[in-house]
């Protein structure tokens, strides 16, 4: 659909951040399961300041490939976490990382990935 430019979709970027370092709070979500949503957002912080785009800092990633990852992390949230964790159904991990994965998702289908112009 492309609706999202690269710097909304950075800015959505960072807010994913918040959601994925705030999530065991209001999720109650602990031990590993915590640690993967820390994690999930370190790696997402770090790929979004690698990335070429307006908010990104070190810019050697392309746009297009952060677009790749970022299908197939919203892939592996909704189809695979919940059972790589053993979240069974109606645990808050599960209702969490199908949520994450999903949103994600949806902002992959209305970003324009295109390659964002050099300065």
């Amino acid at each position: 659909m492309n609706l999202l430019d690269a710097r909304l979709h950075g800015f959505l970027d960072l807010v994913t951040v918040v959601v994925f370092l705030l999530a065991p709070f209001f999720f109650g979500l602990g031990g590993y399961v915590a640690a993967v949503a820390w994690g999930l957002a370190v790696i997402h912080l770090l790929m979004t300041l690698f990335t070429r785009f307006p908010l990104g800092i070190v810019k050697v990633i392309p746009f297009s490939i952060h677009g790749v990852v970022e299908l197939v992390v919203g892939v592996v949230l909704v189809l695979a976490m919940p059972r790589l964790l053993r979240a069974g159904l109606g645990s808050p991990a599960r209702t969490f990382f199908i949520g994450a994965g999903v949103a994600i998702l949806v902002v992959w289908v209305l970003t324009r990935y295109r390659e964002f112009p050099r300065p």
